[in-house]
């Protein structure tokens, strides 16, 4: 059954990295692009940035840019957020997401085209 795994969250200071990672076990996820999305508290999901299959790269969180680097690695069939100089309020949970039909074309920031979310991973930024 295909599914995404996401480890890499966790605990980091102000200022601090972290580099969550979305894993395909079951499936090629080279074939698909793949969305960063956040839910912070009392906000609605935003749109991070996604990655389509010729590694072309849409940022759509004017709050992460500069800070945050979507990439892949079709060899380890993983996707990964790499998040730099973080603040408080980059906290939230981080899913990832593709689409087996919409992902094989341009991205796109909507979450309602991506039919295959991660389980989400916290990202907590305090001190």
């Amino acid at each position: 059954q295909a599914q995404l795994v996401e480890p890499g969250g966790g605990l980091v200071q102000p200022g601090g990295s972290l580099r969550p990672s979305c894993a395909a076990p079951g499936f090629n996820l080279e074939n698909f692009y793949v969305g960063w999305f956040r839910l912070a508290p009392g906000k609605e999901r935003e749109a991070v940035s996604c990655i389509d299959t010729k590694h072309t790269i849409t940022f759509f969180a004017d709050s992460l840019k500069g800070r945050a680097t979507i990439s892949r690695d079709n060899v380890k069939n993983t996707a990964y957020l790499q998040m730099d100089s973080l603040k408080p309020e980059d906290t939230a949970i981080y899913y990832c997401a593709t689409d087996p039909i919409l992902g094989i074309g341009h991205c796109r920031s909507n979450p309602d085209d991506f039919g295959l979310w991660g389980q989400g991973t916290q990202v907590t930024v305090s001190s």
